[in-house]
């Protein structure tokens, strides 16, 4: 007779479990669950035997089977886990104590979540004030809405897309204002760019707040800084690939620095301190001029700021009428000066003591010298904007104070790669991209790919060239390989297979158009007629590498009939790009020249030198100006504006239709609207570009542009530069009667 045995167990303090009973002898797998509420279960089984029911009550206490959250030791050691530190525990004196909907997005996780729109509330607005006691946990950066999220609106209001992982970090890392907000600080106290030093008390100090990393490594991208009306600054600053964005340099846990990554290239590094210390070979100006150019970018940051904060002291007391000190420890950071002593002392760094003599110029250099203390690794992540934030605000100020900062030995800018500022690297900052026909010079990816698969598309916009634009690796530094060269005209040169560095820089120095083509846009065409299907061609910029190879490239308008000068073979060891420049700063490695050029002492110098067909060269006044002594380049020189002359003759006599030459300005040939010579202000714009050409001017025209846009042209290839000089001038009827040709 079967036994019927009912077994009620209570668990107490658990959750949902199920037991599996096996009365065989055999035990089963232990089963892993996941305990969720307190739960009585029967269990009946039968037994061989006498029907007997007994009921047992068994307490069971079981550990809770809780997950192990990833990470979360690491996280824990991190300042956005530390519960006790004023960026989470300043309002919990408040009344209402509560996080402000104005902070609740970055000091606590409930208003980050509210400012995302995890919460299911409106994304991009913090809509309730959040409790007091958050940190910034796992929730904050792991939800449904972070995994997708790829762009973040910064204070300026520009929206930077195609972002990754680090977008996470981004929305609270970027400040609280920019360029944008301060000079709406300016417009609301109703002052005026011609009221710069006018002191209001409606103006106020504009806080970029803490932080502000990302602010600081996409520069004029988002304006983080205050930038100047008229100057150019640096834009996302480019490490290399793979140590580009937040995470790839923090532990996203932590927020260390990956400090043993760093030094894979930086090998002299011993500890996270030493980051201080690096200088990148694009960085070889002497920033705040105190002659030290082995100090890492940190220092020379701090000299800059030096340098603006005492001509803020300066400013405040002479101008605004009130002096001040700065305390980054202590809201709102500047202070008046009650005893003018330039110094923080007992008293002075408190609330009720703020500055209140704003203008706006000084309101300005405030913001700028806050934005250089805020972000802490700076230095890193952006030094060069903010150099030139700090350059900037202090000239600015200088123009205003009675005994200026001598800037006379500072720099703002870097050599041409690097020089992420200028020109050639932003002009495509609206459109977001370089085309390919501009990539392979004007972007930091487009040589390699160029070199690599022979091919130039899109590219995006970069802060100037970067360390993997010639170096293929970047544990031993080796270089793309390049032993031949393509050139406009259809030539391919090379310095030879052993000289790869000179090679890989003829890649882009070389111009972008030749003799050839441009005697393919003039085919079929009368010499002297006006054709209105004729448009300027435009060598473009440092076409060193067509000068140096002279007729072999045909970068200049070689006119028919003439025999021109080939490869300029200078010496032995100083034969190419390399081995008379410096490959990062570019210049010229003049102390090497003065070993044969004895008078060489300074780059100046080099305009001194004469070359020499042969032993009775240097006698021959090649620009006829009477002096046989001078060096090519003053002969180049006065040649050039032999040529600007003759065009001009030409223009008006043979075409009926004046022309200017604007050097700075697109498509840098004009129309002289009042005929008196001069290129003013009015006639240089782009409505106005020369179109009435001759083939025989155009072919001038574009050889005093090429004379003009490669500043060594002198000492590239002197000889072949006087004959295209000459043969122009010849050309459009200018006198060479008292001119020699090479």
């Amino acid at each position: 007779m079967a036994r019927k045995l009912s077994l009620t167990l209570l668990l107490v303090g658990l959750l949902a479990i199920a037991i599996g009973v096996v009365l065989s002898g055999c035990q089963s797998e232990p089963t892993q669950v996941e305990v969720t509420r307190e739960v009585i279960t029967e269990v009946t089984v039968e037994v061989p035997g006498p029907e007997v029911e007994v009921t047992r009550v068994v307490e069971v206490m079981l550990e809770p089977d809780v997950p192990v959250i990833p990470f979360e030791e690491r996280w824990a050691s991190s300042p956005h886990a530390d519960a006790s530190a004023e960026a989470f525990v300043h309002w919990d004196e408040d009344d209402p104590a509560e996080v402000p909907t104005s902070c609740a997005k970055c000091h606590s996780t409930p208003g980050y979540l509210d400012f995302i729109g995890a919460d299911g509330s409106e994304a991009g607005v913090v809509d309730a004030a959040a409790p007091i006691g958050t940190v910034v946990t796992c929730e904050a950066c792991h939800n449904d809405v972070t995994v997708d999220m790829t762009s973040v609106t910064f204070p300026s209001g520009v929206e930077v897309t195609g972002l990754e992982a680090e977008a996470r970090c981004i929305q609270c890392h970027q400040g609280r204002a920019s360029t944008v907000s301060v000079n709406q600080s300016i417009a609301d106290a109703g002052l005026t760019e011609e009221q710069l030093d006018v002191v209001s008390e409606d103006l106020g100090f504009t806080n970029i707040h803490y932080y502000a990393a990302a602010a600081t490594q996409f520069g004029t991208v988002t304006m983080g800084g205050y930038e100047y009306d008229g100057k150019a600054y640096d834009a996302k600053y480019d490490h290399v690939p793979g140590y580009n964005t937040c995470t790839s340099c923090h532990d996203s846990h932590t927020l260390e620095i990956k400090f043993e990554e760093c030094t894979t290239c930086h090998t002299d590094l011993n500890s996270a301190e030493d980051l201080v210390d690096v200088r990148m070979p694009g960085s070889l100006v002497d920033y705040d001029g105190d002659g030290d150019m082995d100090e890492g970018v940190y220092y020379e940051i701090e000299g800059m700021r030096e340098a603006l904060y005492s001509a803020m002291q300066a400013y405040s007391a002479e101008v605004a009428g009130t002096p001040l000190v700065y305390d980054s420890h202590s809201y709102p950071y500047f202070f008046i000066d009650s005893d003018g002593d330039g110094e923080v002392t007992e008293g002075e760094a408190a609330f009720p003591n703020a500055y209140n003599a704003w203008t706006p110029r000084l309101a300005k250099a405030a913001y700028n010298y806050q934005v250089s203390l805020k972000d802490p690794g700076r230095f890193a992540h952006g030094g060069k904007y903010i150099i030139q934030l700090l350059y900037d605000s202090l000239e600015d100020l200088n123009m205003a104070i009675s005994e200026p900062i001598d800037m006379a030995a500072m720099s703002r800018i870097d050599h041409g790669h690097f020089a992420g500022s200028e020109e050639a690297f932003r002009h495509w900052d609206a459109e977001g991209e370089v085309p390919g026909s501009c990539s392979r010079c004007h972007s930091a990816a487009g040589l390699p790919l160029f070199i690599e698969e022979g091919v130039s598309i899109a590219q995006h916009t970069s802060n100037g060239l970067n360390c993997t634009t010639c170096h293929n690796d970047l544990t031993e530094f080796t270089i793309y390989e390049s032993t031949e060269v393509p050139f406009p005209s259809g030539a391919v040169l090379s310095f030879g297979e052993n000289d790869v560095e000179a090679n890989l820089c003829i890649n882009c120095h070389q111009g972008r158009e030749s003799t050839i083509s441009v005697d393919q846009r003039l085919a079929g065409k009368d010499d002297d007629v006006v054709d209105e299907s004729i448009r300027f061609t435009n060598i473009h910029y440092f076409a060193a590498g067509a000068t140096l190879f002279g007729d072999e490239a045909k970068g200049a308008y070689q006119w028919a009939g003439q025999e021109y000068v080939g490869r300029n073979e200078h010496v032995g060891a100083f034969n190419s790009c390399t081995e008379c420049h410096d490959t990062h700063a570019l210049e010229v490695i003049v102390e090497e020249c003065s070993d044969c050029h004895e008078e060489v002492e300074t780059k100046a110098d080099l305009q001194s030198i004469r070359f020499s067909d042969d032993d009775d060269a240097v006698e021959i006044d090649y620009d006829g100006d009477g002096d046989n002594a001078e060096g090519i380049y003053g002969e180049i020189d006065t040649m050039r504006t032999a040529l600007y002359a003759a065009l001009q003759e030409y223009a008006t006599n043979t075409v009926g239709a004046g022309i200017l030459y604007d050097a700075n300005s697109y498509p840098y040939f004009f129309n002289d609207l009042n005929g008196n010579g001069e290129a003013d202000p009015d006639e240089i714009n782009g409505g106005n570009g020369y179109s009435t050409w001759t083939p025989n001017l155009l072919r001038a025209a574009y050889n005093y542009q090429y004379a003009a846009k490669d500043p060594g042209a002198y000492a590239h290839n002197g000889p072949y530069v006087v004959q295209i000089l000459y043969d122009s001038i010849n050309g459009v009827g200018g006198d060479v009667s008292a001119m020699t040709r090479p």
